[in-house]
């Protein structure tokens, strides 16, 4: 089964996009390959929801962030070895040594550059298969040997003796045309399967690299029928000096209710838990400390949810789809994450009290769901209180030091009532601006 979610969660929490600002995606591309860009555009694409498949990549991961591999291998060359297995191979070697006769001849007569081209690719490929042997040698304890076979096998077959001694630069017109015939047509599966190694060492690296320098950590994937989310301290990753806080859901307090003063840091604190659910399921490092997580379906937002101008949809009626939408999902039997952020905030107050109590209030019967919902209107959370709901209820506290706010971005038990918005509206001079212009 794949993991349920879609454009606007993604969107949402700022999870892909090869080009998009701040994006999860390029914190993590720091690949050298652009097999390993692929291969990594596919692991965002595709979380996983089987806890021991989750659980063996996330040690691949560690194993790499152990050892503190650098990429041993030189893009330029690589890039020359990746075009030269592209192209067609010959199975009669004959007719693979007539070929190459054959470009040296126009590259005599015509100055055809393309036998150099070939000859520049076959050297970085015999430089291909040098350098991943010599890293194979290093990869003791590898957590994935099985994926190691095929490549070994390559490596040890005797048809390639004496490959490991070669010069690349120095091949004999004898060792051209045999290798030539070899690695294009012979083993060019294996080849294949070789780069597609590179490319996974590439991303491997690539992601340690970033737990390294951000102090990411691993999370540990329970079964689905857990229903349960731990951890000591989460915080968003894309931030270098963020708060942590301690976050816990389970079957019988499945539902965080969450108050706090503009800027008091309510939404950055949705979106860190929203994307450690999504990278922990890619058994990515997260920004979480002690994490253990039963494996969840998928993961619905609703954050920064737009109008619809050309399908006449008011912010409002998009929410009210979005929760509809949400609403379906679960309805079924999912195992869900859902984040609403400030639910039916396009609506009067008290239609968007009645609608917030009731959405909550149903959503939190659902206790193999797990659920953060944020909101202004502190008068539900003291309905909730009243009507014994599975219901945590934190706030982000504002400190006041005079009449400036101070915000501690440290998740506390209970309900706010905070009301700062007047006051920042009074402290950047709005009012003065006005009453200076009307005078």
């Amino acid at each position: 089964m794949s993991f349920i979610t879609d454009k606007q969660t993604l969107d949402d929490l700022n999870l892909t996009g090869k080009y998009k600002a701040n994006s999860l995606f390029s914190l993590f591309n720091r690949v050298q390959t652009a097999g390993g860009e692929r291969l990594l555009e596919k692991l965002f694409k595709e979380p996983l929801t089987d806890a021991a498949v989750i659980n063996q990549r996330s040690r691949l991961f560690q194993y790499f962030h152990q050892k503190q591999f650098r990429f041993p291998f030189a893009t330029s060359s690589l890039a020359d070895a990746e075009y030269y297995l592209s192209l067609p191979g010959n199975a009669v070697k004959p007719f693979a040594a007539a070929g190459l006769l054959k470009q040296k001849l126009l590259k005599s007569l015509v100055h055809d550059e393309q036998y150099d081209k070939t000859i520049t690719g076959l050297q970085a490929a015999i430089t291909l298969l040098q350098t991943a042997a010599q890293f194979l040698q290093q990869l003791s304890g590898y957590p994935q040997p099985e994926t190691l076979l095929p490549v070994n096998q390559l490596l040890n077959d005797s048809r390639l003796q004496g490959w490991q001694q070669i010069q690349p630069q120095q091949l004999s017109t004898q060792q051209v045309a045999r290798y030539h015939h070899l690695l294009l047509h012979v083993f060019r599966h294996e080849m294949d399967a070789v780069l597609e190694l590179v490319y996974h060492w590439d991303v491997c690296i690539a992601v340690a690299g970033v737990a390294q320098e951000r102090g990411l950590h691993y999370g540990h994937a329970l079964p689905a029928g857990a229903h349960t989310f731990s951890c000591a301290g989460l915080s968003h990753p894309g931030l270098t000096k963020a708060v942590a806080n301690p976050m816990a859901f389970h079957p019988q307090q499945n539902l965080l209710f969450l108050t706090g003063a503009n800027m008091a840091g309510k939404s950055t604190l949705m979106k860190s838990f929203g994307i450690a659910i999504y990278m922990a399921h890619m058994g990515f490092p997260v920004a979480a400390r002690e994490l253990r997580f039963s494996v969840m379906d998928g993961l619905y937002t609703s954050i920064n949810v737009p109008d619809n101008l050309n399908q006449g949809y008011s912010h409002y009626y998009a929410e009210v789809l979005r929760v509809k939408k949400v609403a379906e999902e679960v309805s079924r039997g999912h195992n869900l994450v859902v984040i609403f952020d400030e639910l039916f905030k396009g609506t009067n107050v008290k239609d968007a009290y009645d609608a917030t109590l009731a959405v909550t209030e149903a959503l939190a019967d659902y206790r193999n769901c797990f659920f953060i919902i944020s909101t202004h209107i502190i008068e539900v959370g003291d309905a909730l209180q009243q009507r014994g709901a599975a219901v945590a209820f934190g706030y982000l506290p504002t400190v006041m030091e005079g009449a400036v706010p101070r915000y501690t971005y440290t998740l506390t038990t209970g309900i706010t009532n905070d009301r700062q918005g007047m006051m920042i509206i009074q402290n950047e001079g709005i009012l003065s601006l006005l009453d200076t212009h009307s005078n």
